[in-house]
């Protein structure tokens, strides 16, 4: 008589790894600050996740971690826990020199105030050099790339001016040149139209519109004007050092053949299962310490507890 193999339970399926093709992927990132003896939680738990390629907003209000998280992924500043990885670099593990090759080829980084961007007694051409000097590029290989840069982002003309020769919108289209050098897979961009008016804002987002479709740079720009994060297909807000929703646009085409941008807002949902409730929904049905759930055929209800005593 045959003899029947016991079933064994079996273990469940791994679940896949989070953002394991995603070109950036922060998981439960904590960045803590300590000030005297107080410490300041910029981070507490944040999910995000960046395609190849993509280009998208963070939005914030002051304070909710936003600069935290863009210093983290250029390089310059470290977390405190969580998972931080950006291409193959693991942003909690690298050492000095790691640190100095990931921020010299992996990304490229442009800030809010043009004088921290540019050396006030070099010319434009001579700014797009210097980092690939530093990386020891041929100098056939410099000229070449520092020219067709300049010309990408329109100050062609400029390539021979110092800053103090140049407006505003000018030396922000330089620094994006000099942060595009050695052909980074990622370009942050930190408030990068918050000096400059509203048409040379509109300027200079159209070319980092213009390197992210022509280079394939994958583009993360922290912002806190709407006009600019209403021109990218994802905005991504934090609040209280976490995503808090996203904003996904896309374009529709109607019936008479005009098209239109169709915008659609999402809470987001951390890995714990943790959903942000905004203010105004919370604040309009006196949602407080505790709410009801009740799970639907195809949804999930919140309803306020109205037996709660204060």
């Amino acid at each position: 008589m045959p003899i029947t193999p016991l079933s064994l339970p079996q273990p469940p399926p791994r679940a896949p790894e989070f953002g394991r093709d995603s070109l950036i992927v922060c998981e439960n990132l904590v960045r803590i600050y300590q000030s005297g003896s107080i410490e300041v939680q910029a981070l507490q738990g944040l999910d995000l996740l960046v395609e190849s390629g993509e280009m998208i907003a963070v939005v914030g209000a002051s304070g909710s971690g936003k600069s935290t998280l863009l210093s983290i992924l250029a390089g310059v500043d470290a977390p405190t826990a969580g998972r931080a990885r950006v291409d193959r670099w693991d942003l909690l593990a690298m050492s000095r020199a790691d640190r100095v090759r990931y921020r010299r080829h992996t990304v490229g980084f442009v800030r809010q105030q043009t004088s921290a961007n540019l050396i006030p007694y070099l010319t434009a051409r001579q700014m797009v050099d210097l980092p690939m000097t530093a990386a020891r590029t041929p100098a056939k290989v410099r000229r070449a790339r520092a020219a067709e840069l300049l010309e990408t982002l329109g100050v062609a003309d400029c390539a021979d001016r110092r800053p103090g020769q140049l407006s505003g919108g000018q030396q922000m289209r330089v620094a994006i040149a000099v942060a595009l050098a050695n052909e980074p897979r990622v370009l942050l961009a930190d408030e990068p139209t918050g000096e400059l008016d509203t048409a040379t804002a509109a300027q200079v987002f159209a070319a980092l519109r213009d390197v992210n479709r022509r280079l394939g740079v994958t583009v993360v720009v922290v912002t806190h004007d709407p006009e600019v994060s209403g021109q990218v297909e994802r905005t991504v807000a934090i609040r209280d050092g976490r995503t808090s929703s996203e904003v996904l646009r896309r374009t529709a085409t109607a019936d008479d053949g005009g098209t239109h941008v169709i915008a659609e807002e999402y809470a987001v949902m951390d890995r714990a299962g943790r959903v942000q409730v905004p203010r105004d929904y919370r604040e309009a049905l006196a949602l407080t310490r505790r709410v009801r759930l009740a799970l639907e055929a195809d949804h999930v209800t919140i309803h306020p507890d109205l037996g709660e005593r204060p």
